[in-house]
């Protein structure tokens, strides 16, 4: 199996000194990248759109595109858990 773990992290680096459509666009090269593994792939993220809206512009364009590629994984995805309190939800 291959572990993804952090989209939120991998995300966040990306982000550093660039603009969230090259993140975009690399994410969606590594969804169509992964499709062609046979091993299963397990990404894990942080679901940052349930909360309070962040001040700063810089904050809310983290947020954006993170939801962005969350939803692009969820999509691409066979499965998808929801955890609360250490409890997973199966959600597709």
């Amino acid at each position: 199996a291959v572990l993804v773990d952090s989209l939120t992290l991998w995300v966040s680096a990306r982000m550093l000194g660039s603009e969230e459509g090259g993140t975009l666009e690399e994410f969606e090269r590594f969804v169509k990248r992964a499709g062609n593994i046979s091993e299963p792939v397990v990404l894990v993220s942080d679901e940052v759109g349930s909360g309070v809206v962040p001040e700063s512009a810089e904050a809310r364009r983290f947020r954006d595109v993170l939801g962005f590629v969350n939803q692009r994984a969820a999509a691409a995805a066979e499965e998808v858990h929801l955890c609360v309190a250490g409890i997973a939800h199966r959600i597709k």
